[in-house]
């Protein structure tokens, strides 16, 4: 019914272009295919531009998406209002926490639907406090009339559906972002006699940083060159629990790790890694980076945490260690050292094997057109 008509307009939000390009860049342009009006809303930097490219539409609009100054959020609220006010949206699909807060409220009042991903509730659901006491009543108030939730994962759908949104009906799950299977494919790292770990995520404390880099100080100790440790990821200095730049050289002048930086291939860094690690103690979704590696056949090391358990079979796939502990995941680094070349290339292909099975984007995007489907017909009939 709705294929080839350009009257339904849907809007998805996020708090950066970089990830609405990075991540629903597939949902977009599955969305322009199918006919509707797409209008991509986030704040501007260096992947606008692209993001119009896809042929979506491009808001740009303010959001401090760390921050809890109540003036920047309130400017935001108003922001986001008249982008709501001025555009008739159908349907308008959120990503990121406080665009699944805001835009949930206002959107009621302009009589749009809204489907929702809660993609990890982060660290402000570990540490206990006002912060997470405030953040749960937002989520309250916000989600309460709400047409469609998405869960990444059964832990955070079971929390929500205790202390915030008793109707079980209205969410779903899916497998968290899914994953291009056709853009990530397997790639063998060198069997050159050094085993190089790759940690892929923002430089922030909560994902473990310094854990994997305190094992690495240990094992470089050990094993010398034998073991490589790589990180790839951005530094967010407005952040306070991002790992300072500062620190992140001594750690390279010490000669423990090597720092990338920040890539758009990351394929190419993903390719020549034996083991990709996430020690992240941080509510996670399901992590982008790990379903990343995952596909490319890549062993994978990560904590029993709320996200990350998902994507490992322990000893099929790869290794669990526990959150916050050098210690177990120094245990979970030697086991792999201690593998083969060929063991770890057959524990990659496991889990390719795993990601396929689970956590094919497709998967993602048909779950998110279905809802947008359901939603446009209640609409049509009211």
């Amino acid at each position: 019914m709705f294929r080839k008509n350009r009257k339904y307009t849907i809007a998805i939000t996020a708090n950066t272009s970089w990830y609405l390009y990075n991540f629903r860049r597939n949902t977009i342009n599955s969305l322009l295919d199918m006919g509707y009006n797409v209008v991509a809303i986030a704040p501007r930097d260096n992947y606008s531009k692209q993001l119009s490219s896809l042929g979506c539409r491009y808001i740009p609009i303010d959001i401090d998406q760390g921050g809890m100054n109540p003036i920047k959020d309130f400017i935001t609220i108003l922001k986001m209002a008249m982008v709501l006010y001025r555009n008739q949206f159908n349907i308008i699909l959120n990503f990121t926490p406080k665009n699944n807060i805001y835009f949930s409220i206002l959107a009621k009042t302009f009589n749009i639907s809204v489907i929702n991903n809660i993609a990890g509730l982060g660290i402000i659901f570990v540490k206990k406090g006002f912060i997470s006491r405030l953040c749960t009543l937002l989520y309250k108030f916000s989600q309460r009339d709400v047409d469609k939730i998405f869960f990444q994962n059964e832990d955070d759908r079971t929390l929500f559906l205790k202390e915030i949104i008793p109707d079980a009906e209205k969410t779903d799950r899916v497998p968290g972002s899914g994953v291009d299977l056709t853009r990530f494919s397997v790639k063998e790292a060198p069997d050159d006699g050094v085993v190089r770990f790759i940690l892929v995520a923002r430089m922030l404390y909560h994902k473990g940083i310094e854990q994997y880099v305190e094992a690495a100080r240990q094992l470089k100790t050990k094993y010398g060159d034998r073991c490589e440790f790589r990180l790839l990821g951005f530094v967010d200095i407005n952040n306070p629990a991002a790992v300072a730049k500062e620190k992140i050289e001594t750690w390279v002048n010490d000669g423990i790790i090597n720092y990338l930086g920040v890539s758009d291939n990351v394929e190419q860094e993903l390719s020549i890694a034996d083991c990709v690690v996430l020690p992240s103690f941080y509510r996670e979704g399901v992590p982008k980076s790990l379903l990343e590696a995952g596909a490319m056949g890549k062993p994978i090391i990560t904590t029993r945490n709320v996200g990350c358990q998902e994507t490992v079979d322990d000893d099929y796939n790869g290794f669990l260690c526990e959150p916050q502990s050098t210690e177990s995941l120094i245990d979970a680094l030697e086991r792999m050292i201690s593998l083969s070349h060929k063991e770890r290339l057959a524990m990659g292909l496991n889990s390719r094997k795993k990601i396929v099975r689970e956590f094919d984007e497709n998967i993602v995007i048909e779950k998110y057109i279905e809802s947008i489907g359901i939603l446009l017909k209640r609409e049509l009939y009211q």
